[in-house]
């Protein structure tokens, strides 16, 4: 039997890979009658145009066969089975998904170029442009888990209260839907970024309710792929506008607005966060969520320190046995002879800020080295 082809030149992701590969897994391993319209609602979410939703219904009709004699009794090909054909395309193009080319906007028209050399530095307005993320989501059902849906013949959809209400219980602002991004200040805005975040809900399965123009109805929710998707799509947007936050994807600040750090940085606290060693993971999450806060301060910063400095102080016979006496002396020695933990008069505080950002980073290295060393002796 031959595998049905799978040309994936014709297809471009709007999705991340992995949170494709993670939704389409869990479908091709999925039965039922209906998994082949969960499988096409993702085809249809995640790739550009509908050329993969086509092949895909072009694959139903393709139940690969051995060539065997026509007159032979020969057992029943597997793929003979309803919707076989679909089966291996959907599964060869899951298996594949890190060769599919991510879209990308086309390159600048006429009058956009034209613009550009006229007003130069003007970019896209972020608010705009989140606003324009939003509506996305809803039409795609990602809201209306906590919107509800209106129905025309049943009640079980209808809507459960006015949006505008429910974003008032969360940010404590009245009449923000339908969204008017014009009429937003720095705080608003921000707040809406996070609160949605929290709000939205991918519907894996949706059935079209054509009585009366009612349109589609959407079920089987979950958060965390939408969740996923939805910091994948704003924090482009804030970074585009020189917007120096983005949104955690992790620890205990997840979904809430963080500084910025550079590439290596984010890496070390995606790894410290990860920690397998027990114990210590809520101290580390907390200190990580005070130091980089949007609304962060100089005590907030020496109260991160602090926690890791704790915890360094538990791991001192560790650190003393790998680095030494004198290295592991002066570690210790910026923790308690700068005003940090014990805020002695004979302490030194007279320093600049930024030296918190330091004394933070490189406990933090410190802490996810130690990290380290403790899961190699379990092993």
């Amino acid at each position: 039997m031959n595998a049905v082809a799978v040309d994936l030149s014709s297809y471009e992701l709007v999705w991340p890979t992995a949170l494709f590969v993670a939704e389409g897994g869990r479908i091709a391993r999925s039965g039922g009658p209906l998994w082949d319209e969960r499988a096409r609602w993702l085809l249809t979410e995640a790739l550009s145009g509908t050329t993969a939703v086509a092949d895909f219904d072009d694959a139903a009709n393709l139940k690969e066969r051995q060539d065997v004699d026509p007159w032979a009794t020969a057992a029943p090909s597997p793929w003979d089975s309803v919707g076989g054909g679909q089966r291996e395309w959907f599964a060869e193009l899951i298996n594949r998904a890190d060769e599919l080319r991510q879209a990308s906007s086309p390159r600048p028209y006429w009058p956009q170029r034209h613009a550009q050399a006229v007003h130069a530095g003007i970019g896209p307005n972020p608010r705009r442009e989140f606003t324009r993320i939003v509506d996305e989501f809803y039409d795609n059902g990602y809201l209306a888990e906590a919107f509800g849906k209106e129905c025309v013949d049943d009640d079980r959809y209808s809507l459960p209260e006015d949006p505008a209400g429910i974003i008032e219980r969360r940010c404590g602002i009245a009449g923000l839907w339908p969204l008017r991004p014009d009429t937003w200040d720095e705080d608003t805005f921000y707040g809406l970024v996070e609160v949605f975040h929290d709000l939205v809900s991918r519907p894996r399965y949706r059935s079209y309710h054509s009585y009366n123009g009612c349109g589609w109805h959407y079920s089987e929710f979950h958060a965390v792929p939408a969740r996923m998707l939805y910091c994948w799509k704003i924090n482009p947007i804030l970074r585009s506008a020189g917007i120096d936050y983005e949104l955690a994807a992790e620890g205990e600040d997840r979904g809430r607005l963080v500084a910025v750090t550079d590439d290596a940085r984010a890496q070390l606290v995606h790894q410290v966060l990860n920690t397998p060693v027990p114990g210590v993971k809520e101290r580390i999450d907390h200190a990580i969520a005070l130091f980089r806060s949007r609304t962060t301060s100089s005590e907030s910063k020496r109260s991160a320190i602090v926690a890791l400095a704790g915890i360094l102080e538990e791991r001192r016979q560790l650190i003393r046995d790998h680095l030494g006496r004198p290295d592991e002396g002066a570690l210790f020695e910026i923790a308690n002879r700068y005003d940090l933990r014990h805020r002695r008069a004979d302490q030194h505080g007279d320093y600049d800020p930024l030296f918190l950002d330091w004394i933070f980073w490189w406990f933090l290295a410190t802490v996810e080295l130690t990290n380290r060393l403790i899961t190699a002796r379990q092993k």
